[in-house]
């Protein structure tokens, strides 16, 4: 039975362990939305994951949606991330970008010259973002236009591109969390017509293209995509039927021979099975349609994350707060050592307190 400890082939990239630091938006951008010495220093000391995910990072300046998030779309943030992507390497690291367009869930102020934000639909949630002067309504958006979402796709495409050329051993997808892939997924965000609206096959349509072209630029086995079936976040209902939704979306991304899927359990920061579904979700039904890794993520610990390696229901675990407060959160957990406590206060923006400084078994950072 496998552990967390041992190997995997993940796609193209062969991994040291399944331990999987998942993306974590930290608001930590410098002068030009890139990362900076701060952020070269952070990924670095958590190399020791058998990968790396990063920070949502958005694929063009219209896709931000939070202050001080990073990009990619700029040769200046392709040379930061450069610098990212040796140090974890030159740690026996691997890493991937996670790529991100918020959709609807952003506000004029952090859009070029107060663009409105694009999403499927016109509607806006009753959501919150930040920004300059700190937590603020989400503004209304507008619809993409259909002659629109070919540009869009290529802006998913430029955007694997540009991580591939800043050394990244692969890319992630952002379909998870109601941000803009996800409003074209469901029902209860997607209110337009034509191809991209209405039937499933046509909300899943952006999904699978965007993967298409990303999987183009990076190769396959070097691409993986994130979803939340179930997931309430963002002030976003669930689908009217989110098994059909994503047992097809499953279907069609299958054939595209990509490295993983990783999927978030339940409500995101919340239970993985919500009280308040009617009926349950089937996350095995996804996983016998997909020939790649699963790779699971939620609230696991060392126990449950075991279990669900030893009974096939996952190949690869990935863990979100306790890295935030453990560089060496692989060694801890071989070990059954005590975990530091996360400072949720320093979660979002600021320095090096609660970012580089937590300390590892060796001792302060």
């Amino acid at each position: 039975m496998p552990t967390l400890f041992d190997p995997i082939q993940m796609g193209d990239v062969a991994l040291p362990n399944r331990v999987v630091m998942a993306p974590l938006t930290r608001n930590r951008a410098v002068a030009g939305l890139k990362p900076g010495e701060l952020s070269v220093t952070y990924y670095r000391q958590r190399a020791g994951a058998g990968l790396i995910i990063t920070e949502a990072t958005q694929i063009s300046p219209t896709g931000q949606g939070y202050l001080d998030t990073p990009g990619i779309y700029s040769n200046e943030q392709i040379a930061a991330w450069r610098e990212v992507t040796d140090a974890v390497h030159a740690d026996g690291g691997r890493i991937f970008m996670q790529l991100w367009h918020v959709g609807r869930i952003s506000h004029t102020s952090l859009l070029p010259d107060g663009e409105v934000p694009v999403s499927s639909t016109d509607r806006r949630p009753s959501a919150m973002t930040f920004a300059a002067e700190g937590f603020v309504e989400v503004s209304p958006p507008r619809a993409l236009r259909d002659d629109e979402i070919p540009g869009l796709i290529d802006d998913y495409r430029n955007a694997a591109r540009n991580a591939m050329d800043a050394g990244f051993d692969g890319v992630e997808v952002h379909a998870a969390n109601n941000y803009l892939l996800e409003q074209f997924l469901r029902d209860s965000v997607n209110d337009r017509a034509g191809p991209y609206g209405g039937s499933i096959a046509n909300r899943a349509r952006l999904v699978v293209e965007v993967l298409q072209a990303v999987a183009d630029e990076a190769g396959a086995g070097r691409t993986g995509i994130r979803l939340s079936p179930m997931t309430s976040f963002n002030d976003t209902p669930r689908d009217s039927d989110p098994q059909a939704l994503y047992n097809h979306l499953v279907e069609q991304l299958d054939p595209l021979g990509l490295a993983y899927i990783h999927v978030i359990l339940g409500e995101t920061g919340g239970p993985r099975h919500p009280e308040d579904a009617a009926v349950p979700f089937d996350y095995d039904a996804l996983h016998r349609r997909f020939g790649g890794c699963w790779m699971l993520n939620n609230g696991y610990g060392k126990d449950d994350a075991s279990q669900a390696l030893a009974t096939g229901d996952a190949d690869l675990i990935a863990f979100g707060r306790p890295f935030i407060a453990n560089p060496d959160l692989v060694r801890r957990l071989r070990e059954d050592a005590p975990l530091n406590a996360p400072q949720e206060a320093t979660f979002y923006g600021g320095g090096a307190e609660g970012y580089t400084d937590y300390p590892t078994l060796e001792g302060p950072a």
